[in-house]
């Protein structure tokens, strides 16, 4: 696969109180003063973040009471929701960007998910841990296990990941969708991250990570 060249993290060093090398990469992507979507927001850090550095008028949805109690705590406009059944009830462009960070592999119904990103945002950003990579494939190869990936607490039967994909995968459902791909990333577990130009074998076995940023045709 063709790569660009790797992006400078010098870029990203403004956003070094985010603990997430993809949330650090995503936040470069949203203009000042957008209207921004958060799925799945957790305890709100992206959310805080872009309130208070880009101005951004966010809002936020979390499957956990905990979550949501964080987020409010601090001021956030969060509300809990689930991904699989509440985002019909969003109108068409409300948001700037609708975002998506490793969450798209716990939902139950990921490309009806995916169809409504792209219709409630102009653009929508979603990152996911690469199931293709070199290490989850040495994982099986050599231990014969499912790997763990997002929570090394977790098993294989109470791990939040149903709907695991690779980059290949995702880049066919784009595809399936007729789906614009603005940009797409491959990130290290160092946190380098690199530009993709086509779905090919490297990126999916090379990239622990990856976002892309989509809009519909």
């Amino acid at each position: 696969m063709s790569q660009t060249s790797s992006i400078n993290r010098s870029v990203l060093s403004e956003t070094s109180s985010l603990t997430r090398y993809d949330l650090e990469i995503i936040v470069t992507m949203i203009n000042d003063g957008s209207r921004v979507l958060d799925i799945g927001c957790g305890d709100g850090a992206l959310l805080d973040y872009l309130g208070r550095n880009k101005a951004v008028d966010g809002r936020g949805i979390e499957i956990s009471q905990d979550g949501v109690n964080a987020c409010v705590a601090n001021g956030l406009s969060v509300i809990q929701g689930d991904a699989d059944t509440d985002l019909e009830y969003f109108p068409d462009d409300a948001f700037d960007y609708v975002l998506l960070t490793r969450t798209l592999q716990a939902t139950r119904n990921p490309r009806e998910v995916v169809s409504h990103l792209v219709r409630i945002g102009r653009h929508a950003i979603v990152s996911f841990t690469n199931f293709g990579h070199w290490r989850v494939r040495l994982e099986m190869l050599l231990r014969g296990r499912m790997p763990i990936v997002g929570d090394e607490k977790a098993s294989w039967y109470d791990t939040p990941n149903i709907h695991l994909c690779t980059i290949r995968d995702f880049s066919k459902l784009c595809d399936d969708l007729g789906l614009k791909v603005q940009q797409a990333l491959s990130v290290s577990r160092a946190g380098s991250a690199r530009r993709l130009n086509s779905a090919g074998a490297a990126a999916n076995i090379c990239g622990e990570e990856a976002i892309f940023v989509l809009t519909r045709e």
